[in-house]
């Protein structure tokens, strides 16, 4: 059994370079990510932790508040930790903030949907199941009844790209979608209220979107989709932004990531 490996010390061995809290965490999670640690596993204790690193109880502890931040591991009965597999708003809102910090512009993140999202559309229509397909009418009836709401808009056009991620039925896809949901988000935050028109276009683009997926029209559910990406490059260049400049990562849209 690989826990019982670990606490023999044949996997995870002592660290005897640079101890410290992210060499604890790293070591752990590598050995998660190898498999030796399964997920549902419990870990060994602090205690023997420390004694199968060679670290203080201390330097174990900050280590694990890492790998819990990081939603590798969570604590269950008895506050005893097992591994898990994390959040997709976990993963999501890591990412998102890696991006925000590294200035992605809206440009970049539009060629980038332009790739993705047609792609999307297209599996989600060949592959939706009756849930999804049901989740996504409901975004799509509740954008037609607050369609004057700027926040709600925003946060449903958001739902919507995330909705049509999961029915595509690829989970790289799916993964991908929360944190360029987070960069949409920040980047019509403001688009709706600047430019009235583009609600009662999204909406539009939504529903012949909804109407191709769940009728299982591949080529219908693209082509809506390229024209729905197209039209937010449009809106933007109404709202007088610049095209090239870093899109500031609002916190609410984490906020909204860690909801979804």
């Amino acid at each position: 059994m690989a826990l019982e490996t670990t606490r023999r010390g044949t996997t995870l061995g002592s660290l005897k370079l640079e101890p410290g809290y992210k060499r604890v965490a790293n070591a752990i999670e590598e050995q998660i990510l190898a498999g030796h640690i399964k997920t549902g596993e419990l870990l060994p204790t602090e205690t023997e932790l420390a004694d199968i690193l060679g670290v203080h109880r201390s330097t174990v502890r900050e280590g694990i508040r890492a790998l819990e931040n990081s939603g590798l591991v969570q604590r269950g009965a008895g506050m005893r930790l097992k591994v898990c597999v994390p959040e997709v708003s976990a993963i999501g809102s890591q990412i998102a903030r890696a991006l925000g910090l590294r200035q992605v512009s809206f440009f970049e993140l539009w060629e980038m949907q332009m790739l993705l999202e047609p792609f999307a559309a297209g599996h989600a229509a060949s592959r939706i199941t009756d849930s999804l397909a049901k989740e996504l009418k409901r975004n799509v009836a509740e954008l037609r009844d607050n369609l004057e709401d700027d926040d709600l808009v925003v946060r449903n056009d958001t739902e919507f790209h995330q909705l049509i991620a999961e029915a595509a039925g690829n989970s790289a896809l799916s993964l991908s979608s929360a944190p360029i949901g987070a960069l949409l988000f920040s980047a019509t935050v403001n688009l709706y209220s600047a430019v009235p028109q583009a609600r009662h276009r999204l909406l539009k683009s939504h529903e012949s979107i909804l109407e191709a997926v769940v009728a299982h029209d591949r080529q219908t559910a693209e082509l809506w989709m390229t024209r729905h990406i197209q039209d937010f490059h449009r809106g933007y260049t109404l709202l007088g932004a610049d095209m090239n400049a870093p899109i500031q990562l609002d916190p609410r849209a984490v906020d909204f990531l860690r909801l979804a």
